[in-house]
């Protein structure tokens, strides 16, 4: 038997995963919302009776994160997400405009491609099976290769469920034999239909070099300002809250920390207070010479690592208790490290003279982290409208941002995907969901005969009254029923069915007498109560009732 080199073996693989995950997604495609709801609590129980195990071979393969918070991160990911999503209308007749007889009806997809990150590597497979599945999509996923063993447990785990439930087979599969080249021929293999992105700037953007449709996320780098009207010991509880939930691996955690001079001292005390530990100079520069490479790259090695890990390694002693890392800045650039995303336990911490200056700050901050997420703790409401209009998809008052911008703790979708809009580069600026993954179709009805859209088109006429009135004059001698010199004729026209616009559909005049018009209807003629019926009956078809 030949052998074959690694990368030819792991494109054959793929190429399979993708014919098998087409015709996974063709059978879903005609499943009804019992059937696909019935295999979305099965997943959702799988996922929360394994939620534990998944999180502690998560945090052993990669090294990131905290097992109990990672055990959250399931649950967000698979219960909350349900019960997010449970309701939402992604099959058949999603809306019926009675009123303009516009019918939209949803269908899937297809086949999708999911990337995995290794910070949130089974999170990341529970949520996009689920989004997917509800969407009538089936998905093959690439997982990161530091995080392998635990993403293809979560795959295995939600491909039984939504089997046993159920769902065709194959309907959810990853690639067990990961290299650049498998990767790479998934993004282009002509069954995927759309790419789910989530990883490395790198990977977001080979995605969206496909040439396929793709969803895909920025880096975040998110700023806290900490204005000075705000509660101080509530704005440090919920940041810290925020940055050390799973050690700060969720891309719209806080990364800097912005205060005025008025409340320096109290904000400065507060943190040392919850468990904050400023760094001086000297240390700082340790830390950051193990956080970041080439410049201000993150080191794999440190992200979502506690305080303890990365004091021990750079050398210095913290006091016992530290929750976070936090470095004086001065400026924004590569001569200030901690002015960049920071996927672990250190903070930036910067202090302005007012609000305007914040504002400036955050601009700049943003920058590294366009369209993501910021911050603000404030009891103005102005202060609020200020700064609602700073580059990010997610403004967040009085909030944490890992739990915030997730949707867990605000009236945001629960998402671990979450869109940068065209500022970050991505084609969505929402907390992704099951509504991104549908192509919605719209069966419509005339509502004006073709040829006399001048003639009752009152704007027109508003504008070109000496073409709008030639074109009626045009209209009126060409209807052969018609007696265009008087202006008499049978062809009066009929009311519009639904709007109030008056037109005529013709009068049939050659066929039916004038005495048989007074009691019968024209058969080209729809009244009012039977176009609502004909949209009514419609609909009701499309519903499947």
């Amino acid at each position: 038997m030949q052998d074959y080199d690694f990368d030819l073996q792991s494109i054959q693989a793929v190429r399979d995963l993708a014919r098998k995950g087409k015709i996974a997604a063709n059978q879903l495609a005609h499943y009804d919302e019992e059937r696909i709801d019935r295999i979305l609590r099965n997943m959702v129980e799988v996922a929360e009776e394994n939620a534990q195990v998944l999180a502690s071979m998560a945090v052993e393969e990669t090294g990131f994160g905290k097992v109990c918070d990672k055990v959250y991160k399931n649950h967000i990911a698979s219960a909350l997400l349900y019960e997010e999503i449970r309701d939402k209308k992604t099959i058949g007749v999603i809306d019926a405009d009675e009123k303009n007889q516009v019918i939209s009806i949803a269908e899937p997809v297809g086949l999708l491609m999911g990337i995995v990150p290794s910070t949130n590597p089974t999170s990341t497979v529970i949520y996009k099976a689920m989004i997917a599945l509800k969407a009538r999509n089936a998905i093959v996923f690439s997982p990161h290769p530091a995080a392998a063993k635990c993403t293809g447990m979560a795959i295995q785990l939600m491909n039984q469920a939504a089997v046993e439930a159920g769902a065709p087979e194959n309907v959810i599969q990853g690639i067990t034999l990961s290299s650049m080249a498998a990767t790479n021929e998934l993004m282009h293999a002509p069954e995927v239909a759309m790419i789910i992105a989530t990883g490395g700037p790198g990977m977001v953007k080979a995605a969206y070099s496909s040439g396929k449709p793709a969803l895909g996320v920025g880096a975040g780098n998110s700023p806290a300002y900490i204005e000075r009207t705000a509660n101080v010991h509530d704005a440090v509880r919920r940041i810290l809250a925020s940055k050390t939930f799973d050690y700060g691996t969720i891309c719209a955690s806080e990364q800097s920390i912005i205060c005025e001079t008025c409340n320096r001292d109290a904000v400065m005390a507060e943190f040392r207070a919850q468990g904050g530990y400023f760094m001086t100079e000297e240390e700082c520069k340790k830390v950051c010479a193990l956080l970041f490479r080439n410049g201000h790259s993150m080191s794999p090695k440190f992200v979502g690592h506690s305080p303890q890990s990365i004091a021990q390694a750079a050398g210095i002693t913290i006091p016992e208790g530290t929750r976070v890392l936090i470095g004086e800045q001065h400026g924004v650039g590569d001569a200030w490290p901690l002015s960049y995303e920071k996927l672990t336990t250190v903070l930036g911490f910067y202090t302005v003279s007012n609000w305007e200056e914040a504002c400036e700050l955050s601009i700049e901050l943003l920058q590294n982290g366009i369209g993501h997420t910021m911050s603000i703790h404030t009891t103005d409401k102005d202060m609020v409208r200020k700064f609602s209009v700073k580059p990010a998809s997610r403004i967040l008052v009085n909030t944490g941002g890992s739990q915030g911008g997730t949707g867990v703790i605000t009236g945001l979708d629960v998402a671990l995907t979450l869109g940068c809009g065209t500022w970050g580069g991505s084609s969505v600026s929402e907390n992704v969901g099951p509504q991104h993954l549908i192509n919605v179709k719209r069966v419509v009805n005339g509502l004006i005969e073709p040829d006399e859209v001048v003639a009752h088109d009152e704007l027109f006429a508003k504008w070109h009254p000496d073409l709008a009135a030639h074109h009626t004059e045009a209209a009126a001698s060409s209807a052969g029923c018609c007696d265009a010199a008087s202006g008499t004729g049978c062809c009066d026209p009929k009311p519009h069915p639904v709007s109030g616009i008056s037109y005529s559909v013709g009068c049939n005049c050659t066929d039916v007498s004038p005495d048989a018009l007074a009691g019968a209807k024209p058969n080209d003629v729809i009244d009012a109560d039977e176009l609502q019926k004909m949209i009514h009956e419609l609909t009701n078809a499309f519903k499947g009732i």
